[in-house]
């Protein structure tokens, strides 16, 4: 199994091409200034409230998933918060960063590739975050499009029904996250080969992730976008 055996592949953004726990953090210091918390115990419970909310209204766009947070976070912190306070964290995605060799890596790859993206998003906050990456995809299929948010099966369904318009089969598909619980776990149920994009390697715990219970299958695996096109570039040199 070679990287070169795809024709697609499909992107999570968010931690695995956006540094979204970076930007959580920046984010939440409105809150969190207030506390004495390390960095992943602020992650962990943003995780825990965004997945809840996710799940519960699955039609919430995700501006309004994280206002819901911020005044989720703020109560479980006994902190004072407006809803306006809170709004401004759900309109913050677009201040989130890149990771520094996301958008040269996908300027690359989109010579090779078709480039997908699967992502729980609203479409107004990943145009700021399509932008920040150089607009490099072919398709984007959000969760506002959707109606729900990975890990469900509809996102997967819908992606799958989608790219099969665009004449791509689920073979020739490489899903590339970092997210065990949003995507690798679907992943392995929807028989799709996957690609561990493990920007937390050398850190405890899944940060602002779930747990994904018993840890998923993956068919490949690099530490940053930089490490998959160096592997691809020797691939195709070899």
């Amino acid at each position: 199994m070679k990287l070169s055996d795809y024709k697609a592949l499909t992107f999570d953004v968010y931690g695995t091409l956006i540094d979204w726990e970076s930007g959580m953090i920046a984010g939440l210091a409105p809150l969190t200034d207030q506390l004495d918390l390390s960095r992943d115990a602020v992650l962990e419970a943003h995780a825990l409230h965004e997945s809840t909310c996710q799940r519960v209204t699955p039609g919430k766009k995700y501006s309004d998933v994280l206002a819901t947070v911020y005044k989720r976070l703020a109560e479980e912190w006994a902190l004072p918060a407006t809803w306006e306070e809170a709004q401004v964290y759900g309109r913050s995605v677009e201040h989130w960063p890149a990771f520094p060799d996301s958008a040269e890596a996908l300027a690359y790859l989109k010579d090779h590739f078709k480039l997908i993206v699967l992502s729980n998003v609203d479409n107004a906050s990943f145009a700021y975050s399509d932008a920040t990456l150089g607009r490099p995809f072919t398709a984007c299929y959000v969760a506002e499009d959707v109606g729900s948010y990975k890990p469900d099966a509809r996102n997967f369904d819908y992606m799958l029904e989608q790219m099969a318009r665009l004449g791509l089969a689920k073979d020739e598909i490489l899903h590339t996250a970092e997210s065990m619980f949003h995507d690798h776990a679907p992943a392995n149920r929807h028989g799709l080969a996957n690609c561990w994009i493990y920007r937390r390697h050398g850190k405890e715990g899944f940060g602002a992730t779930m747990n994904p219970g018993d840890m998923p299958q993956y068919d490949f695996m690099f530490h940053s976008m930089a490490e998959l096109v160096q592997a691809h570039r020797a691939e195709m040199n070899g």
